[in-house]
């Protein structure tokens, strides 16, 4: 899985790849979706899957660009949007639609959906959500 996404919603989709690491033990990476170009792209193709975070915000437009990018190499869509006419809607493999809010707020929204697919992932897979493997739960610092 790749997951990508623009300004403040980057720490949405490096939590939302942390979280499907975590509980589902499947090898997820997040960018910042400006730098697709620089190694991402070259993984596309038809068996990768790619989440987007894209608000209806002042990145739109260029994440847009970045889902055309995605789908011209026949790569899958999930898209978590706050817009159910997002352009890409219609398009998108998975569309994930949360409340529209103030643009601060956005990510704590956005994040939702991606800890839902994480724990659905893993549900699947039969791992136990409630205890992963080689987890603390508190970091030590010396």
């Amino acid at each position: 899985f790749l997951y990508l996404g623009r300004g403040i919603n980057f720490p949405t989709v490096l939590e939302g790849a942390l979280k499907l690491k975590e509980i589902s033990y499947i090898h997820a990476e997040a960018y910042a979706a400006g730098e697709m170009k620089h190694g991402p792209i070259a993984l596309i193709d038809e068996n990768m899957p790619i989440v987007f975070v894209s608000p209806r915000d002042q990145t739109y437009k260029k994440t847009c660009s970045n889902m055309e990018e995605v789908l011209t190499r026949r790569g899958k869509v999930l898209l978590v949007t706050d817009d159910a006419r997002h352009d890409m809607a219609d398009r998108a493999d998975s569309l994930f639609v949360v409340p529209e809010s103030i643009y601060e707020l956005q990510p704590i929204l956005s994040i939702v959906p991606l800890q839902l697919m994480a724990y659905y992932m893993a549900n699947l897979l039969g791992t136990d959500v409630d205890q992963p493997r080689n987890l603390a739960k508190s970091v030590t610092v010396e």
